[in-house]
């Protein structure tokens, strides 16, 4: 148990959920990239984005040195593994959808565990770790679709993508705090799974701005107006 609590055991441990998010993201990524009818060199592109993209914004706003993704040897190719499986291997539309769920909520929890514990080893405090954990989980899609020249997905109509994000970020510093980021690991994905899985199978979505849309009592009564009265025939 000691093992499994120790700093060293832990920085091993979330670089390969680290990995294991980059993959999944570049699978999800070069999916798209089909979607959009692009060659090779656009799932590769469009992969590698959305793979290293969280990443590197983590990374960069940490300012622990270079990007990890450009230090270490193994991101670059798992990022390309991940498009070029997604542009070689076609399966079906009602597969796809099964499997891009359980990918897209695999990557929130990996990745938002991932940089809240970064953020957290970095010496920054529970605030910054929630907001790097959930950006380093929505940054590659964000890079992504703008990439593709797309309203990002986080920004609405996403089964509550970031909002997953943050309660496993969350769920990572508490139970760091509680001097188990272990079980912080293991309970933050499976908490991120069953939640994604959930919100996408029932239509969760937080309300839209129209929804919030202040409204006038005179406007009201118009408008109420208008579906009771009915119109008169020539």
């Amino acid at each position: 148990m000691t093992d499994l609590l120790s700093s060293h055991s832990l920085d091993v441990a979330t670089r390969y959920l680290d990995l294991a998010g980059v993959f999944a993201s570049a699978l999800l990524g070069g999916a798209i990239a089909r979607v959009e009818r692009l060659d090779l060199f656009g799932f590769l592109a469009v992969g590698i984005v959305s793979g290293l993209g969280g990443g590197l914004v983590r990374d960069v706003l940490l300012q622990h040195g270079t990007p990890v993704a450009l230090t270490d040897v193994a991101y670059l190719p798992t990022a390309i593994a991940g498009s070029l499986i997604a542009f070689v291997i076609s399966i079906s539309q009602h597969a796809w959808d099964r499997l891009f769920t359980v990918l897209d909520a695999a990557v929130i929890g990996f990745w938002a565990v991932t940089g809240a514990h970064m953020t957290l080893a970095a010496g920054l405090g529970w605030l910054p770790a929630v907001l790097l954990g959930t950006m380093t989980a929505v940054g590659g899609g964000v890079a992504r679709d703008l990439m593709l020249g797309r309203i990002p997905a986080v920004f609405g109509g996403n089964a509550m993508y970031a909002t997953v994000a943050m309660i496993t970020a969350a769920i990572m510093v508490l139970c760091s705090y509680l001097d188990a980021p272990a079980l912080g690991i293991i309970l933050g994905i499976v908490v991120s799974l069953v939640f994604r899985v959930l919100a996408v199978r029932r239509g969760w979505s937080l309300p839209n701005g129209r929804d919030w849309q202040p409204r006038s009592r005179l406007a009201t009564v118009m408008e109420r107006g208008r579906r009771v009265v009915p119109r008169l025939r020539p």
